[in-house]
């Protein structure tokens, strides 16, 4: 961030618009820019700074964010009405700028209090999970998890909670192609997430997504706190759920037997998600989110960028920090895989940007990306991965999955992610059991308006009251408490169950 002015914010020397810190109304003089506004400028929205010609770049962040379609004045308002994304060349220069990590000394990294696992994983909640293998499974998943009280479950203190997922998928769909082998992922990535100390999976007995293809196609493997059932097997809907609900009474005296131990930071594997963003994003939230990345990687941790379609025309500033080039070319990869299924479906990547993104000052997907891309940090870019690949890298990751928050958090979780921070601008009251979600609001106004859904508070940015670092240190130190089982506010308010939405792609049959 180049300054804070009393009425707009410079972001880079070489920018051609500023940005609103609040409305501005018509005819305000800019003095530190020499310009007057030429009409009202809604807060967050941008403001030209200089002549921008017909055809010419438009930039912000030091980047390009789109092009003029028509002859712009300083001063003007610059919008979809005068604003469009278009292709341009990038440089990659894969790993030019990579650089070793400044790790903390081992004998000074953070712990936490996490569940240590059996195998040596380490969880920060402690479900049960129960999980239909197809829609028709869903609704005796349903009634399973719905005969679990908060009473009864209150004599198993150590058990976060018995949660149902459920989806709209297993049938129709053509096997061993590309949407069906990403739906077996998801479901076997979830049942191996540790944050489930045990998982029933719930057939209908004749779905193209059987159990048992299921467990061929994944390597899962039934034991005590890993449970099937089929519903025509055992005889219908009422005697499925009195043989779900009998299967999970079995799992909760050892569910119960978790405790929590101080473990090392660097087991936090940190899923990155923005939502509802605003201008204000790209500003606030995610360069602090950036920042508490670094502090995690530094000392040994795990963190996750994804959402491809929103880190389009800032993919280069990724491939430039790439370990090798062996990842950069694995990213871009993605990138034109992307292309390549947009053209296929007649679409492109410029309708990502949502009415609320829009009314919230942002214009193209390219301006969208370069303040979602900050949310990954400065550190190497060390692995790029299909959607809910298992995530087995150190440092900085990056997972392919759409930008739609569900399916990519879904992703996230079915790679091993334990922990999700989530910025928004407009308003999210999004979670995500079993993974506790963290809430950040780019603007103490959002902050204040939704507080019961927002954790952190990223506004002081803005305002000049705090530094970007300084509040990724705060950040940093809520991921720790969050991991060490305090409630966030989506958990508080029991949200996280419907948010189960793995990647559909292909047709259906």
């Amino acid at each position: 961030m180049d300054r804070i002015n009393k009425q707009v914010i410079r972001l880079n020397p070489s920018d051609n618009v500023v940005v609103a810190r609040a409305e501005i109304p018509a005819g305000a003089e800019i003095p530190e820019e020499g310009i007057r506004c030429r009409s009202a400028i809604p807060a967050g929205h941008k403001i030209a700074a200089a002549t921008i010609k017909q055809g010419e770049a438009v930039c912000k962040y030091g980047q390009v964010i789109g092009f003029a379609t028509s002859d712009i004045s300083p001063g003007e308002h610059v919008h979809t009405h005068n604003l469009k994304a278009g292709d341009f060349a990038r440089d990659y220069a894969v790993g030019s700028k990579s650089r070793p990590t400044n790790y903390v000394d081992e004998k000074d990294r953070v712990s936490f209090m996490g569940i240590l696992r059996p195998d040596g994983r380490v969880a920060t909640r402690n479900y049960i999970g129960i999980m239909s293998t197809v829609n028709c499974s869903a609704s005796v998943v349903r009634k399973i998890s719905d005969s679990f009280t908060q009473e009864e479950l209150s004599l198993f203190p150590n058990i976060d909670g018995v949660m149902a997922i459920c989806h709209g998928m297993g049938c129709g769909m053509p096997q061993g192609r590309e949407g069906f082998r990403y739906l077996q992922q998801t479901m076997s990535g979830y049942v191996r997430n540790p944050n489930f100390t045990g998982v029933l999976l719930v057939g209908l007995g004749c779905e193209g997504n059987s159990i048992d293809i299921l467990f061929e196609n994944t390597g899962l493997e039934i034991s005590p706190m890993l449970q099937t059932l089929s519903i025509q097997d055992v005889g219908g809907t009422s005697a499925a759920v009195r043989e779900g609900v009998a299967r999970i009474h079995d799992m909760l005296p050892e569910a119960n037997r978790a405790e929590r131990v101080p473990v090392a930071a660097s087991n936090i594997i940190l899923g990155l998600e923005c939502g509802g963003s605003d201008a204000y994003s790209g500003i606030t939230a995610n360069p602090a989110l950036g920042a508490a990345v670094d502090l995690l990687v530094r000392h040994g941790g795990t963190a996750v960028l994804s959402e491809t379609p929103e880190i389009y025309g800032a993919e280069h500033l990724l491939t430039r920090r790439a370990a090798s080039r062996e990842v950069g070319e694995k990213l871009l990869a993605r990138i034109r895989w992307w292309e390549r299924y947009l053209a296929k479906n007649n679409a492109h990547m410029d309708n990502n940007p949502t009415p609320g993104n829009k009314a919230g000052g942002i214009t193209t997907i390219l301006e969208k990306s370069l303040g979602a891309a900050a949310k990954g940090g400065s550190t190497d870019l060390m692995d790029v991965l299909t959607f809910a690949q298992p995530i087995t890298a150190k440092g900085l990751v990056f997972m392919d999955t759409p930008g739609y928050d569900p399916v990519s958090v879904t992703g996230m979780v079915a790679g091993g992610a334990t922990v999700i921070c989530f910025t928004t601008g407009r308003g999210s009251v999004f979670g995500c059991k079993p993974v506790p979600v963290i809430k950040l609001a780019s603007t103490t106004t959002l902050y204040e308006r939704m507080k019961e859904d927002m954790d952190i508070d990223c506004g002081p940015i803005v305002e000049g009251a705090e530094t970007v670092e300084a509040m990724g240190e705060k950040i940093f130190y809520s991921i720790l408490e969050a991991a060490s089982g305090r409630k966030t506010k989506s958990e508080i308010l029991g949200i996280g169950e419907n948010e189960f939405v793995p990647w559909h792609l292909g047709v259906v049959l």
